[in-house]
Parts: structure tokens; sequence; C-alpha cells
């Protein structure tokens, strides 16, 4: 094979496929690599739902220019981010398309410039960055990369340095982060930054893109149920219209675009607005009885990459809102919960809308900004009840424009519950009803039961395949044969402090009533003065999830 002098957009944009199917075809490998030992691990899902909705934007490309081909790349990342991982990953995206900018090709030196970019921009993304982790993959792997660029050096030079060091930067993070040599792993968000790489890598040497990757944006695509608008309907609820722009130059100037204006004319013929401007990308949601006029008038300064309208009378449409006028209200609430029963306790307390997630069903960026667009207030407070949610939930209130969004940095659907139930909404501010939130969460400790799936030795507790662990916070703490000796043994633990008096038990979909009975009992007999609630959680993977006040 000859060595590539420069790479252009459609080798960028067919490495991009070849990495998502690499990551594809290793995502379960990936989600095994849990630091705890239970059924809960989605690092690979998250990451692979990240890359493919990067390559489902370049489905509608046709262009053999790397800047512009990497940004709707990135930017397809950016709203289909999911989990702490997927969010990182679709930053040092960003960040390569960044360094990519303006570039029509690139040669090595261009590319490693560009993957230096992606480093510095994902560390930025992490509040505290942590060491052993993706980012530390990343960041080695790209520093020996370029540091080993020289005269002879090539694109295939690159990518093939670049591999193996991330290969052996993913070997020594259990040196770095004890907790993953405790658990006898590597970093998962690294493996699946490697699996991406080499993908990327692969393609670059010949090998073909599998026939699977050119089809994510079909295999995905939702069925249509055309039972319920037929030749005799009315339109009733209009459309929704949901446009990605590219800004040209030729029709507007981009550093001068103003979006406000772009949504006081969708104001006139439509509701429920979302509109946001990143760097030369316009994202548009609207809901009209005159689709043909948002377009029209969006081609005055762009054109399109993608462009979805769908009839809301037809029964696959989400939720279907009655044409009347919006009122804005001052608060609102957007939590994250897995379970009907949970989901019907929030709802009662007053949350606007539910995201659908959890641990292995982390919602996306685009799907809080779809939430946030739903809920028409001034102040949206954002509960994701985990924190491998918390990126996602974090990056999409940056980009929401419509409301101020606050988003709490709730760790579990309990620490959730007892923040809203705890706080003031008669209080005109906002600040302080976060500050009460934030005060009602320190005073809670949260913990699980799970069954195990494979054997491990962690903090001291042997653990074996099939048995109950007990986890408090992020530690595990005990591990039982049985699941109800399990589930009182973690209840002592949580009430021991003698500040605690209050206990709620969300009960998930596989404990039985017999068996809440009888936890019941010895929790009552275990902490007589307790005041304890059961609540019907309907949540999987954990049959018991436990919040002691």
């Amino acid at each position: 094979m000859s060595d590539y002098l420069y790479i252009d957009g459609a080798l960028m944009g067919k490495m991009a496929m070849g990495g998502a199917a690499r990551l594809r075809a290793n995502a379960d490998e990936v989600n095994k690599l849990n630091v705890f030992p239970v059924p809960d691990g989605d690092t690979g899902d998250n990451m692979l739902m990240t890359i493919e909705s990067g390559v489902a934007a370049l489905a509608k490309v046709n262009s053999d220019n790397i800047s512009e081909v990497m940004n709707i790349f990135s930017k397809g990342m950016l709203l289909g981010a999911r989990g702490n991982s997927g969010v990182i990953l679709s930053q040092f995206f960003a960040g390569i398309a960044k360094g990519f900018d303006g570039l029509e090709k690139a040669t090595v030196e261009e590319v490693g410039q560009a993957f230096e970019s992606g480093v510095k921009q994902a560390y930025t993304a992490v509040m505290k960055p942590t060491e052993g982790t993706i980012l530390t993959v990343a960041r080695e792997g790209v520093e020996k990369a370029v540091k080993c660029i020289n005269e002879s050096s090539t694109v295939y030079t690159f990518f093939d340095d670049l591999v193996k060091e991330m290969e052996a930067s993913l070997k020594r993070t259990p040196e770095i982060l004890p907790v993953l040599k405790e658990a006898n792993v590597v970093d998962s968000g690294g493996a699946g930054l490697l699996y991406i790489i080499d993908g990327l890598n692969r393609v670059l040497n010949g090998e073909e893109v599998p026939e699977e990757a050119f089809s994510v944006v079909s295999s995905k695509a939702s069925v249509v149920d055309t039972s319920s608008f037929g030749p005799d309907s009315e339109m009733t609820y209009g459309y929704c219209t949901e446009l990605l722009v590219q800004l040209q130059n030729r029709k507007t100037n981009i550093d001068r675009f103003d979006v406000e204006e772009l949504k006081a004319f969708l104001m006139g013929i439509g509701d429920s607005i979302v509109a946001f401007k990143t760097d030369s990308i316009v994202k548009i949601h609207v809901h009209t009885f005159k689709p043909d006029k948002v377009l029209a008038h969006c081609r005055k300064f762009g054109e399109f990459l993608t462009v979805k309208i769908e009839n809301m009378s037809v029964q696959h449409t989400s939720q279907v809102e009655e044409d009347e006028e919006i009122i804005m209200k001052k608060y609102g609430i957007v939590a994250v919960c897995s379970g009907p029963g949970i989901e019907n306790l929030y709802k009662e307390m007053g949350t606007d809308q539910v995201v659908q997630g959890g641990q292995t069903q982390n919602p996306s960026t685009n799907d809080f900004l779809d939430a946030f667009s739903k809920v028409h207030a001034e102040h949206i407070f954002a509960f994701p009840n985990n924190g491998n949610i918390l990126l996602a939930a974090q990056q999409a209130a940056e980009l929401y424009d419509k409301a101020i969004v606050h988003v709490i940095p709730s760790k579990n659907v309990g620490s959730g519950y007892v923040a809203i139930s705890s706080a003031d909404f008669s209080n005109p501010d906002p600040e302080a009803i976060v500050s009460e939130m934030m005060e009602a969460m320190s005073n809670v400790t949260a913990g699980y039961v799970s069954p195990s799936i494979r054997d491990a030795e962690i903090g001291g507790v042997h653990i074996e395949n099939g048995d109950t662990i007990g986890v408090i916070e992020k530690e595990i703490v005990l591990s039982k044969k049985d699941r109800l000796e399990a589930a009182s043994a973690l209840v002592d633990m949580l009430m021991a402090d003698e500040e605690k008096f209050m206990l709620t038990v969300f009960t998930g979909k596989d404990a039985t009533a017999e068996e809440q009975a009888e936890l019941s009992a010895r929790i009552s007999e275990s902490q007589p003065s307790a005041e304890v609630y059961f609540v019907e959680g309907g949540q999987d993977i954990y049959p018991y999830i436990f919040v002691a006040e």
C-alpha cells in the first residue's frame, strides 16, 4: 500500500464509519469492562450510539473537504452524545474538527495538530479530569504519535503510532487508577476509544468498511403507522419540523447571524420552538402548519444538512400537543427516570417532563433538548439522577437558550426525589431553590443491591458470581449468597448513622410481594424507630434502591 501524504474528507468519512463499525463489533466487550461486577455496564453502548449519530449525520454528505466532513460528523456526535464517555468522545472529535477548520485536506503535521486540539477539548469537557481513563488514553496516544512525526512520516505512520500507543496506554490504566487494578479491568472508555481509532486505522490501511456501517440511519428508522391519518382525515396538530442548516457565507454573515431574529420568525408560524447556533450550524425544531415557509425562510441564509417533517396526528409521534397559546411559568422540572413507579412518583411531585433512561440506558444530549423544549418555563431544574448522565445534561443546558437550565447533580433517583420534595417552588429566587435542593441532597445516603456477574475482590469484599452485592454510593460494602440477607444488612449499614431516621425503599420489577413483605418485617425488627416507606419503582437491574435521610 502506498503511504498517504495527506488525508481528505472523503477518506476521513469512511474512516469514521470504520471506527463505528469496529466499536459496534466490540461494544459488548467494552460494556463488560465494568469496575463493579454488576450487569449495568453501558460504556460501549453509549460510545457506540454517540459515534453512530455522527455517522448518521454523514449519510447525506458528499464532500471531500475534511473541514466540512468533520464539522458535520462532530455536530452529529454532539447531539447524540450519551453518558459521560459519549460526551467526552463527542468533545474529542469536536476538538479534532476545530483543528481541521478551514482545510480541504490535511498533512500528517496538520492531522497531529488536530488530534492535539481534540485532546485539549476533551479535557475541558470534564470539571475534574481523572487520569487512568479515556482522557489518559487519548492524551498519551496523541502525544506519542505527534512526537514520532518527522520528515519521513505519513498519515499512515501517524495512525499506526497512535493505535500502538493508545493500546499501551490502555494497558497502563490499572496502574494509574487503583479501582481498575482492584477490579482487574482496564478503563472501559479508553477501550472504546481504542476500538474506534483502530477502526479508523484499518480503513486507512485498505480494509473495507462493513456494509452495516452504511445503514445506521435506516436501521434505526421508526415505522410509521399510517392508519391514524387517512384520505378523509383533517390536519389538526400540524407538523413537527426539524432542520440542521449549514449557514453559507454567500448568503449571510455567519459570525453576526442572529438566532433571535430566526426565533421571532418561527414564533409567527409555530410553537414548541428550539433554535440554536453552534459554529456555522443551526439546529431548528418547530411545530407548525406551514413547514414550507420554514424551509423557504431558512434557505435564505443556508442550505439543509438534514430535514425531518412529521405529521403530528400520526400515532408514532411521541407526544401530541394541543393547539393552544403557550403560557410561560416560572419554574419547570425535567428528570431522568427508569421504572413506571418511579416515573409516576416524579410526575406526582410536579415533574413536567420525564426522560426515559438510567443505568444501561443513558439519554443523549438531544433527548434533554427535546424535553427542555416541551417545558414552557423561565427556569428549568434538570435532574440526571445518575452520575453517568450528568455531562449530557450539562451539555444540553449549555446548548439550550429558551430558558435558564439549572442542572442539579443528582446521583440517583433517591437524591433527586429528596431534592424535589424538599424545595419551595414559591420562592422567587431560583438560586435559593438550587441551594435548598443541594442542602437536602447532602443529607441523603443511597445504596442498592444487585446481582454479581463475575467473581471479584473489591475493597476487601470477596464476591462470587451469582452473589448479591450491596453498594453504598460508589463503594461495594458487602456480598451475600441470599438477596434478602444482603438487602437487610445493607439497610443496617445505611441507618447506622444516628441522624438517619427516614428510609425510602424503591422496589424493582424483580422484587416479589412476598420478598418485600419479609424485607419490611426484617427492617421493622432491626430499625424499630425508623420511618420506612416502600415505593413500587419497577426499575431494572436493581431489585432494591434505598435512600436514607
